[in-house]
């Protein structure tokens, strides 16, 4: 049955008409009038609906019942990560959200290649949410996680964001020596203990990153000895997580 994201109020028995990039979806599906479908509005939980009517830009709908169905990680994790170049920050960010990240911040870092200026950056981060909210009607998530606005990782650790609560993890993936094995610190962890993770980009936050990441409280760990890219490492560690 489709999936789609509504970000409408809605209550059994309503007629919504949905938006045009939820109607679109509809149409694409070929979808006709008294076929059932699934609304989710990323609050959480689930809608039953029934299509009433295809018009050429619109689809109405009739909402049936709800279903509080949760499909989130047991553990929340944030994702704050240094951009990798090209589309790859298009993949970190759909699979990310099929693997439950709760928050993905988008950081700017001596070492990264991609640099936004604000107005791109501001689209970037539009057109990022619109990749997680796909992730979700594809994964069956029904809480959509937010994509923040790209800052400066600087920025980012003195922000309110970055200042996890005095239970969480808060992790930076290193390559230093003395780094801790992320499996063991998991293993060592509540099951629904919540984690801040911080990664760099392509050649790795610089020494003086690394520094100030630990320097605001962040533990640095390791994947093991092989080099992942920029969009591995974190996904691999995303993964142990909220997948274990």
């Amino acid at each position: 049955m489709p999936r789609i994201y509504c970000f409408l109020p809605l209550s059994e028995g309503a007629l919504v008409v949905l938006d045009a990039a939820a109607s679109r979806h509809v149409q694409v599906l070929r979808a006709q009038p008294g076929d059932a479908l699934t609304l989710f509005t990323g609050a959480g939980g689930q809608w039953q609906g029934t299509i009433e009517r295809m018009g050429r830009s619109e689809v109405t709908v009739r909402i049936g019942g709800f279903e509080p169905l949760e499909r989130e990680a047991a553990r929340p994790v944030h994702l704050a990560c240094g951009m990798p170049a090209n589309e790859r920050m298009d993949w970190l960010v759909e699979k990310a959200t099929e693997l439950g990240a709760v928050r993905v911040q988008p950081l700017h870092t001596a070492h990264s290649v991609l640099r936004l200026s604000a107005e791109r950056a501001a689209k970037k981060q539009q057109h990022w949410q619109q990749v997680a909210v796909a992730a979700c009607e594809q994964c069956g998530r029904n809480r959509v996680p937010t994509i923040e606005p790209v800052r400066t990782l600087s920025a980012w650790l003195g922000s309110a964001e970055a200042q996890a609560p005095a239970a969480a993890l808060r992790c930076v993936l290193s390559l230093a020596e003395g780094a801790r094995p992320w499996g063991e610190l998991l293993r060592s962890a509540t099951p629904t203990q919540p984690v801040w993770l911080l990664s760099g980009p392509e050649g790795g936050l610089s020494a003086e990153e690394d520094a100030q990441a630990r320097a605001y409280g962040f533990v640095p760990v390791t994947l093991g000895p092989r080099v992942l890219r920029a969009e591995t490492a974190p996904l691999a560690a995303l993964a142990l997580a909220t997948l274990g």
